[in-house]
Formats: structure tokens, sequence, C-alpha cells
């Protein structure tokens, strides 16, 4: 097990061009290229180990992938379709990649094995399973078909509208993927808009969504594939994931005196929401739009100001990655902050809350746990050691508190998942050791 100690750091100024390729975006490459009707350029995947896992999963059911530059890869369909593999298609600790094959593979013939570390089968599946069981699929689990493992017999399914109680994209993804597969037009609502690289996406790739947002949430309408229909292939380089560099924009805001602009950053608006909570919190917060190629793509400049508390309980599938980092904001503002309406944060990486909580803690900052989320009350950060219970955004959260006054953070190498080179841009500012 690595654990890494961060010593205090100084005010720093800078630009940062190396903030790791976005997630999201990366899963859906892999997965879409298996659906399209030529060869597809990636530039700039992100090779952690969620993603990685998500591209070796499409190996297997057919992609081939060659490296043509150290950024630049092609992915290349499958002639015939999806094939049936040979082995358990082994998902990792990657939550969207498991969630989006259960819906792509729910509608393929074939029998397929979705499993992955012992951290990913122990997350929920039934959010998943029960819609998608809903319109005809084949999907059996453990503990009465909730958890990983995975068993999917694939076959035809029944064209679906759908309400989800959770304003979720993994959810919402896995759907629109099973209605590719479906005999008729598709409806899906959720209460509030979640990430949408799916349809953005699929929509450049020939997909037709009607969307359109009311008082009752977001909504989208689709037909399926036609029998023998591809997708358009594509070319993209993918930019830096805003939740990856919004940790370093929160190190901009604690530090007094910091001043930092990130690179080539996803701008999509639901992506950007944490940014937009530190705005209100006082900090100085600036975008400069660049490019716009499925996504808008641009900088993102972050001064120091200080920070005031609020109360964040709207969009929070905006920002349900951001949340853990967010609470370092609160412990260093001025007054007593509040999350709530967060419950989905108990089934993430890990119980998120409790994380959280128990790593303030630790700091000596007094809060407080709620069902649905925490409070937070400014103080003064005091060094400690803090265990991410093997959850990345845990990890990377407490690591930039330690900029304040110094940390050592337990099960580091979980930072590995999303962000591998989260501790070498790190120590551009400060003393990191790892052990």
């Amino acid at each position: 097990m690595r654990n890494t100690k961060i010593a205090r750091a100084q005010k720093f100024s800078g630009v940062i061009a190396n903030i790791a390729a976005d997630k999201s975006i990366s899963h859906r490459c892999a997965i879409f290229a298996l659906l399209c009707d030529g060869v597809c350029e990636v530039e700039n995947y992100l090779l952690g180990e969620d993603t990685l896992h998500t591209l070796a999963i499409a190996r297997q059911l057919g992609l081939e992938v060659e490296q043509k530059s150290p950024k630049l890869m092609c992915f290349i369909p499958p002639k015939n379709g999806i094939l049936e593999p040979s082995d358990v298609l082994d998902c990792g600790n990657a939550g969207t990649g498991m969630r989006l094959y259960a819906g792509l593979l729910a509608g393929v013939r074939g029998h397929f094995v979705l499993s992955g570390d012992k951290y990913l089968n122990k997350r929920p599946m039934k959010r998943v399973i029960e819609p998608l069981t809903s319109i005809g699929a084949r999907i059996y689990g453990r503990c009465e078909n909730s958890l990983a493992p995975l068993s999917i017999i694939g076959g035809e399914l029944q064209p679906f509208t759908y309400t989800s109680a959770i304003a979720s994209a993994q959810v919402k993804s896995a759907m629109i993927l099973a209605g590719l597969y479906s005999n008729g037009r598709n409806s899906f609502s959720e209460p509030l808009l979640s990430r949408d690289h799916t349809e953005r996406m699929l929509e450049g790739m020939g997909v037709e969504f009607d969307r359109w947002n009311d008082a009752q949430g977001a909504h989208l309408r689709f037909m399926p594939l036609a029998r023998e229909q591809k997708l358009k292939a594509f070319k993209i380089h993918i930019p830096a994931d805003p939740s990856s560099a919004f940790y370093f924009a929160l190190a901009a805001c604690i530090i007094p005196q910091s001043h930092i602009v990130l690179e080539n950053v996803l701008l999509n608006p639901t992506r950007i929401e944490a940014f937009e909570i530190l705005k209100k919190m006082g900090a100085k917060v600036s975008y400069t739009l660049k490019s716009s190629q499925y996504e808008d793509i641009g900088d993102i400049e972050v001064r120091y100001a200080p920070l005031r508390a609020l109360e964040v309980a709207e969009n929070i599938a905006w920002l349900i990655d951001e949340i853990p980092a967010l609470a370092i904001a609160f412990a260093c503002a001025e007054g007593k902050s509040f999350v709530r309406n967060a419950k989905e944060l108990r089934v993430k990486e890990s119980d998120r809350i409790s994380a959280t909580i128990a790593g303030l803690r630790a700091m000596g900052i007094e809060c407080e746990e709620f069902d649905d989320g925490f409070s937070v009350r400014g103080g003064e950060l005091k060094s400690a050691s803090v265990d991410s219970q093997g959850d990345h955004r845990i990890a990377m959260s407490f690591a930039i508190a330690g900029l304040v006054c110094g940390a050592e953070i337990r099960d580091s190498a979980c930072i590995d998942v999303s962000f591998p080179n989260f501790l070498e841009i790190l120590s551009t500012f400060t003393r990191v050791d790892s052990v």
C-alpha cells in the first residue's frame, strides 16, 4: 500500500497544461467505437486504470487499437459486430464502465459477464439492472440482482418510456445504449439534467435526439438504430477533465496570493458547477473558450480571494465528484457551510459523506454528518494522517488540504484510477514523498 506525505506550500502562480484527460469522454470513446462504421481517431485518451479497463474490455469485444503516436490511437471496430468473449470482462474499479457496458451488452446476442475489483463489486447495480430488465434485458447479479458480478444474456429489447427517480448519467447512458437495439421509439426522463456527454457524442455520430427541459425535469426521445446500421466514425481530441482540474483550482483558492491557469479543460455546463460554487464563495474564476468539438473546451483561470460559507443543495448531480474537494474549501471559508440532497455520495467508490467527515475531523475541523450531506464550519486545518478508503476523490481532496497544513494520505495508489500524474503536478508546488 502506497502512502504519500504532502508538505505545506507557499503561494504559487502558473499554468498547468498536462491535466488528466476527461474520464467520462474517454470511457465513451472506447465503448461507442465498437458501434462505428469505420476507424475512429482518438487523441489524448486517458491512461488511467479505470479507462484502461474499459478499453481492454472493448478489445475483448472485438475492437482493434493501433497506437499511432504517444497521444494518438486509432480504434477499429469489429467488422461483424460485437464478439462474444471467452472470458470475464474485468471493469476494475470503473462504475461507469460496468454500467454503460451493461446497457450496451443487454441488446447484443451473446453471454457476457462483467466483474470488478472488491470495491466495485460492492457498489449498487440495481439502479441499472431494474430499468434494463423492465425492457426485456436478462441480467443476473449477486444479492437478488443488486451487485456484480453481472451475467448478461443479450437479446432483443423493447422500446421504453422510462422515468428515473435519480439524475444519473450512468443510468441514462445505459438506457440510451440499450435503446439503440430496441424495436421502437424510446423516451427517458430524469429530475435534473445529468451529464450529457452520451447525447452530445451520439448526436455527432448520427443519432437524432429530441431533448427538452421543463418543470418536471430533463427529457429525451430517440429512435433505435436500423438493422445493420452503424454509427458514424469520429475524430476527437479529449480535453482535460474538469473534475481533475478542480483540485488545482481549489489549491489556488486556499493558498493566499495564488493564481493558476488550467489549460484546455472541458467546459460542459454540467461539469463546471464546482467552479461556479467557488465563484459564489468569493474566488475569482473566469473562462476562455478556445474551441468546440462535440463539447466546448477552454482555459479556466482562478485567483485567490477569501472564501465565505454557503449552502449547496441544488445541481448535486453536477457536483458528485467534486463535493469532497469542496469540503476542503468550506474548511478554509469564513462561516458554516452545508451540503444537502447528496445521499448519492454514500454509494460512490466509498461512502464519501463519512469519508469526508472522517478526514475533516482528523484535521481538526468542526463538522456534522447528515443522512444526505454534511456541514462544515471553517477553521484552521491541522496536519493529520487521512485514510483515503480506496477512493481517489478522497485521496486527492485531502492531498490538496495538505498544502495548507501538511498531511499524509494513506492508500494513495487509488489516485492512479483517474489522474495518474496528479502527484507529479502537485510536486511542482510543494514536496511530495510516497512510500
